[in-house]
């Protein structure tokens, strides 16, 4: 799936204590459902800093939204322990251009913006400046950029807004700060194009998870 891919941003609410069992049966119970109507998993994330503890996200890939929206109850059908679930549509922008999911285990934001329409192109360039020397200076990668799909006509209303969500992944919380303190040429302009970003925005809020579907190892830190 790449071109006309619709991702879907999950939010699941899990009874307390129960964010594990919610996962555990979503990556068992619910993935044969997903691949079998068109979608794939992209991946499973637990809350670390900046929401409820037995709150998890997920991210599925889907080839068309008509498929997507279909096929939603099939992600959360029986899961046991779920209280409630929240769902959006997205597609994506710069990144990601497969949907192959991240598997090694880090320390994940999740940023999402809204601003003018008008600022939207401004925004992508900034991005996309930025993204080579963020990665290159901290050991870092950006998963993906998506733009949520309900305001899709956005561009054409005067005075619309935009969403979207930026997905990164750094190695710990330690290399989040540390890339918040430029240090040197390339990492003050990196950090100069960043906060123009930011600037162009009515508003932007981040939390950080750890990846429950990561291969390499399992984060055990009890964050919340």
């Amino acid at each position: 799936m790449t071109a006309g891919t619709t991702y879907i941003h999950h939010r699941l609410d899990c009874a307390p204590r129960q964010w594990k069992e919610v996962a555990d049966a979503l990556g068992r119970d619910s993935l044969p459902q997903i691949e079998a109507r068109g979608g794939c998993l992209f991946g499973i994330w637990r809350s670390q800093i900046g929401r409820p503890r037995d709150e998890l996200t997920a991210i599925t890939a889907w080839t068309d939204s008509s498929r997507a929206k279909e096929n939603l109850e099939a992600v959360t059908h029986n899961l046991p322990g779920l209280r409630a679930h929240e769902a959006c549509a997205m597609t994506p922008t710069l990144r990601p251009t497969t949907t192959e999911p991240p598997t090694r285990q880090g320390n994940f934001a999740f940023r999402w913006f809204k601003m003018p329409a008008a600022h939207w192109e401004e925004f992508l360039a900034l991005s996309a400046k930025g993204w080579p020397d963020f990665e290159a200076a901290y050991d870092s990668q950006v998963i993906g950029l998506w733009r949520v799909t309900d305001n899709s006509d956005a561009d054409a209303v005067a005075g619309a807004t935009i969403t979207s969500l930026l997905l990164t992944r750094r190695p710990d919380l330690a290399m989040w700060e540390r890339s918040k303190l430029p240090q040197g040429e390339t990492e003050i302009a990196m950090r100069a194009a960043f906060s123009r970003r930011y600037d162009l925005c009515d508003s932007t809020v981040v939390y950080t998870t750890t990846l429950l579907t990561a291969n390499d190892r399992q984060d055990s830190a009890r964050w919340t």
